[in-house]
């Protein structure tokens, strides 16, 4: 047995190993469960008392040279594998991959800079409004359909008339903000409100219960429509290029007189028709109008004295139109694959 010992450990001693599957063979082979030295140490039971001390000393040596065998050529694998650039699992995950922006995070700054760059300010409130803020400063009458629960998300409501101040709802506009401005500040107001808001509408490819809106309101002496004109004009060819074309029709809002609603031609098709701008190669994409003397005059602000414009604008639908994205519910489904076009637009 003693021989037989000895001839492994100059065996393992000779042994030259180049690759991780040799490695393995030479650990099942020598230190496996049913090794060869497993069996050593079954037959080392019957080894008679007085050889057991001899034999036991030269059997553990051996177990310890294949060990350390083992030992020393794993460690020099593993140095050798990294030095050659091949893939070492022990390492954590590099380089870490960025997230992306969300393109309605993208389009709302670039809106935010655009405005300012012209003198406005960003001003926001909170998401849970009450009645007298979202509609009745706003010149919303009572009976008007806005108020009804096809249209707005109330969370409560403290009688069943068609409004009540204490009313409590989600925003339906940031135009809610717009009046704690006015409430708050004297003219010259020259504020943008961006933020979410909620409406209840049915879910489809141009229109969503949940979107974003940036609203705008200019308050001075003297403002007239021109003004209100040229500063949408300035916005349209900063956001979509400088050959953008703009059209303003006229339309109806409580809050202003006269008010219009501005489209701008559509950049997804390039004015030839598609399924976003219903094929009239134009899209809408704010509502506007000169601040009704009602609101001025229910934020305590001289309409005799002073003038002003407001308008209003989704986030979803510049953004549709600057990245030609034609499907709105693609901003909420969350799908990696869509946001991951967006990481290199900061």
């Amino acid at each position: 047995m003693l021989s037989r010992i000895n001839s492994l450990i100059t065996e393992i001693n000779s042994l030259q190993i180049n690759d991780p599957v040799e490695l393995e063979t030479f650990r099942i082979k020598y230190l496996g469960k049913k090794g060869i030295i497993s069996d050593l140490f079954e037959e080392f039971r019957d080894v008679s008392p007085s050889d057991k001390k001899n034999i036991g000393q030269i059997l553990n040596k051996l177990k310890q040279t294949a060990t350390d065998k083992y030992n020393d050529f794993k460690n020099r694998l593993s140095f050798s594998s990294a030095s050659s650039g091949q893939n070492d699992l022990t390492r954590p995950c590099y380089p870490w991959e960025l997230g992306s922006r969300h393109p309605i995070s993208i389009i709302r700054n670039e809106i935010i800079r655009i405005f300012e760059r012209i003198g406005f300010t960003v001003s926001e409130g909170p998401e849970i409004e009450d009645d007298d803020h979202n509609f009745t400063c706003l010149n919303f009458a009572p009976e008007h359909p806005a108020r009804d629960m096809q249209d707005t998300f109330y969370i409560s409501r403290i009688s069943s008339e068609d409004s009540n101040p204490g009313d409590i709802l989600l925003r339906t506009h940031t135009s809610s903000v717009q009046v704690r401005v006015m409430h708050n500040q004297k003219p010259p107001i020259r504020t943008i409100s961006p933020g979410r808001v909620f409406r209840n509408e049915a879910i489809s490819a141009r229109a969503h219960c949940i979107f974003h809106q940036v609203e705008g309101l200019y308050i001075d002496e003297n403002v007239s429509f021109a003004d209100l004109k040229q500063t949408l004009l300035f916005f349209a060819r900063e956001m979509y290029g400088k050959n953008t074309k703009i059209r303003l029709r006229p339309s109806y809002f409580p809050f202003t007189e006269p008010s219009g609603e501005m489209d701008v031609s559509c950049t997804i098709c390039g004015g030839k028709g598609c399924n976003v701008c219903k094929y009239t190669g134009w899209l809408e994409v704010l509502g506007c109008g000169m601040v009704h003397p009602a609101v001025l005059d229910a934020c305590n602000i001289d309409s005799a004295k002073y003038t002003g414009f407001a308008f209003g604008m989704g986030i979803e639908r510049p953004a549709m139109l600057k990245y030609q994205v034609n499907d709105l519910r693609l901003y909420f489904e969350n799908d990696i694959r869509f946001l991951g076009q967006f990481s290199t637009s900061f």
